[in-house]
């Protein structure tokens, strides 16, 4: 019997790809130069899709028994190159996501990062010309002891009037001045809405049983086209040494403890290395913060937890692990940026 045409079986077409990876490109790119997370979020579940697509056309070309092989020689080739990157790059964290916007504009919130362990501090902070202070065990010591009373940040307030205070000089014409807060005292009397006691955390200029000095410039809070000036944590003295911020300096990743108030993964840049008998503390600060960790309730960091210093960042793909750590939903102050002026 005579086969017509129209009874042979049609072979199903490949979808083509080149589409999806031409405008995963373009994303990545429109990304990098908006930082629009919305952008950031449409390229990650492009990813997801291009993922998805291709296993698919895996199971159908070349069958399970195959497609789950090669499966499992990718899984193998993962913890290869993984135990690889923890030898070469001497941390056993060799990547992390940043899930802030405390590093704007120099790190992304979904920036994919590579560490590089640190085996020797001293020699770490002599090659990146950190400063390095020197304290005895008494005067860290003291230092952790009076750990409350760091917990300061600067704030405008209007006149004579230190319950009034504001994060940005107001326009008025009223006089202002700047001081000291107690960050600590503030979130207690904001918790309990008693605003008129705000007064009692004002303390002024650096209280005397304190070891680290701090010194404020005038800066620039940046909202779209909207810009507010505001004062921040510029440098800080310490016995009689005086350092400023330096954005040459290596940004490093330290495990929290719980006495700090900012838990996970801190992606921070270092302000300087205290030394005490050989044992390193670290002190750092966002970029996009307008005080230290330690003014915003984070001890110094040993040199125990800290994870490694980033070497490397590629955009958008460290959403993976913000999306699997549950951390999508964006945090606050990722609408701003801090600039120096």
């Amino acid at each position: 019997m005579p086969r017509y045409k129209g009874s042979q079986p049609r072979e199903k077409k490949q979808m083509s790809m080149w589409p999806f990876y031409i405008m995963l490109v373009v994303l990545l790119i429109s990304y990098a130069f908006d930082n629009n997370a919305i952008i950031g979020l449409g390229a990650f579940v492009l990813i997801i899709i291009i993922v998805a697509v291709e296993l698919r056309t895996s199971l159908a070309s070349v069958g399970a028994k195959r497609s789950a092989v090669d499966f499992g020689v990718a899984i193998g080739a993962a913890i290869a190159i993984w135990l690889i990157l923890v030898i070469v790059l001497q941390t056993t964290s060799p990547i992390d996501a940043v899930a802030s916007c405390s590093m704007l504009p120099n790190l992304q919130r979904g920036d994919f990062i590579v560490l590089h362990g640190i085996s020797n501090f001293s020699s770490f902070a002599s090659e990146h010309k950190i400063p390095v202070i020197k304290m005895d065990p008494g005067e860290f010591s003291q230092l952790r002891q009076n750990m409350q009373s760091e917990f300061l940040s600067y704030y405008a307030y209007i006149g004579n009037n230190k319950s009034e205070i504001s994060q940005i000089i107001p326009v008025v014409s009223e006089p202002y001045g700047i001081a000291l807060y107690n960050t600590k005292c503030l979130s207690t009397y904001s918790y309990l809405n008693q605003n008129q006691n705000i007064g009692r955390c004002y303390v002024g200029a650096n209280p005397e049983q304190n070891i680290i000095k701090y010194n404020y410039s005038i800066g620039l809070i940046v909202q779209g086209k909207v810009s507010a000036k505001a004062p921040y944590t510029s440098s800080i003295t310490i016995n009689n040494l005086t350092i400023s911020e330096n954005y040459s300096n290596p940004i490093v990743v330290y495990k929290t403890t719980p006495s700090d108030l900012f838990g996970g993964d801190i992606i921070h840049r270092l302000v300087a290395v205290i030394d005490v008998n050989g044992s390193y503390y670290t002190l750092t600060k966002g970029d996009n913060n307008q005080g230290l960790d330690i003014q915003f309730e984070n001890y110094p960091a040993q040199q125990g937890d800290i994870v490694g210093y980033v070497v490397g960042r590629i955009p958008i793909i460290g959403y993976l692990k913000l999306i699997i750590s549950g951390q999508l939903a964006e945090p606050a102050g990722c609408n701003q940026v801090f600039v120096r002026t």
